[in-house]
């Protein structure tokens, strides 16, 4: 798997396909929520994370992917609705650094809810 394609798994929410290529030492900074530090951190919110995507139908839609060597950035949007109605819109920007061995050693999120879902 490419980078890029890793960047965007980890970016539409479908975590555990990308935990093979998260470092060990991996830091994820989600702004103006949380640091996680070390895979087994990481990994844990992941699957809070994912278990709340399985309590909602998601809509994830990707804008840009822009590669840079061995930083990639993904922007998009998620709208999350439950019985009918969006509950929340949330557009995010994710910044991703490799390592030399192609394995996730920092994540940066940036996330802005939608006060009002349409």
């Amino acid at each position: 798997m490419t980078n890029k394609q890793i960047a965007e798994l980890f970016s539409a929410g479908q975590f555990e396909n990308t935990y093979p290529y998260l470092s060990e030492k991996i830091e994820w900074d989600i702004f103006g929520e949380k640091m996680l530090k070390g895979k087994k951190a990481v990994v844990e919110h992941c699957e809070q994370t994912a278990k709340y995507f399985k309590s909602v139908t998601t809509n994830f839609r990707t804008y840009n992917v822009i590669e840079d060597r061995n930083k990639i950035a993904v922007n998009g949007k998620a709208e999350f609705i439950r019985d009918g109605k969006t509950v929340a819109i949330v557009n995010a920007c994710d910044v991703y650094e490799f390592d030399g061995s192609d394995n996730i050693q920092k994540v940066c999120s940036y996330c802005i809810n939608d006060a009002k879902p349409k």
